[in-house]
């Protein structure tokens, strides 16, 4: 298992050498590299205070990095700022539920379409979110604020595919559902991947995101401890006892080197 992704020239997103933090405090990502191939989900665990969320700020725009590059379709983006990098292809679920409660779903959904300036974009845009998200379609009308919890993060799945993004970025997507709401979040996001979309995904769930996503990355104080096929990573039993919650590691467990 390789501990760090290899480039290939086919990645949507690049994030390479990375150095980020908040004002004057230390460093929270310390020489990161995250890449993301097309239609595939790339998911981010590991302990609290690893750097997760930093990592989707930073591919955002919403935090610079101190150092290194950021690659668009193998293109500079690493100044962007988050309205440029919108235009170029990322969007952002933010943690926690983001939807406008006393808006429709319709409302709601459409805002994500705020800088297409087609209306036949986005009318084809609407088509093919109520297609992947029945129950947009099915709530379309109603006001996102009667929503159950998963119910509106669909919803907010539905904005971000709004501008035809090349990678969207999930932060927390089940933080707070029940485990149904929960099953029906990862099998969202599926079908995402199916519909041709890139996902990096921070997730607490890491047993359950890793058996969703292609490719595993463990974040341990800011760098990439080890990555990998997301399948390769759930049969690892000494990943499994250190981030999985797997307490019963098999006792010849291979080692797990930086």
């Amino acid at each position: 298992m390789a501990s760090e992704q290899q480039p290939s020239g086919n990645h949507l997103l690049e994030l390479v050498d990375i150095e980020a933090g908040y004002g004057r405090a230390a460093l929270v990502l310390r020489g990161l590299t995250v890449r993301v191939p097309p239609a595939r989900v790339v998911c981010l665990v590991g302990p609290n205070g690893a750097g997760k969320s930093t990592v989707l700020k930073v591919a955002s725009g919403m935090l610079t990095p101190r150092s290194g590059r950021i690659l668009v379709g193998g293109q500079e983006a690493t100044r962007y700022t988050p309205r440029r990098m919108l235009s170029a292809g990322l969007s952002h679920v933010l943690q926690g539920h983001s939807v406008f409660k006393e808006l429709s779903v319709a409302e709601n959904v459409r805002l994500g379409a705020y800088t297409v300036t087609s209306k036949a974009d986005i009318a084809e845009r609407v088509d093919f979110v109520k297609n992947l998200f029945p129950v947009v379609a099915e709530r379309w009308n109603s006001l996102a604020g009667a929503l159950s919890g998963g119910q509106q993060k669909q919803v907010e799945f539905a904005r971000s595919l709004m501008v035809s993004p090349r990678v969207v970025l999930l932060d927390e997507p089940s933080m707070g559902l029940d485990p149904r709401a929960t099953e029906t979040v990862f099998e969202q996001i599926a079908r995402m991947r199916s519909a041709g979309t890139a996902v990096l995904l921070v997730e607490q769930n890491a047993r359950r995101a890793l058996e969703t996503a292609d490719l595993g990355c463990v974040l341990d104080l800011g760098r990439v401890h080890i990555s990998g096929p997301a399948t390769e990573l759930l049969a690892d039993p000494r990943l499994g006892e250190l981030y999985l919650g797997n307490r019963r590691a098999a006792p010849h467990a291979p080692t797990v080197t930086d």
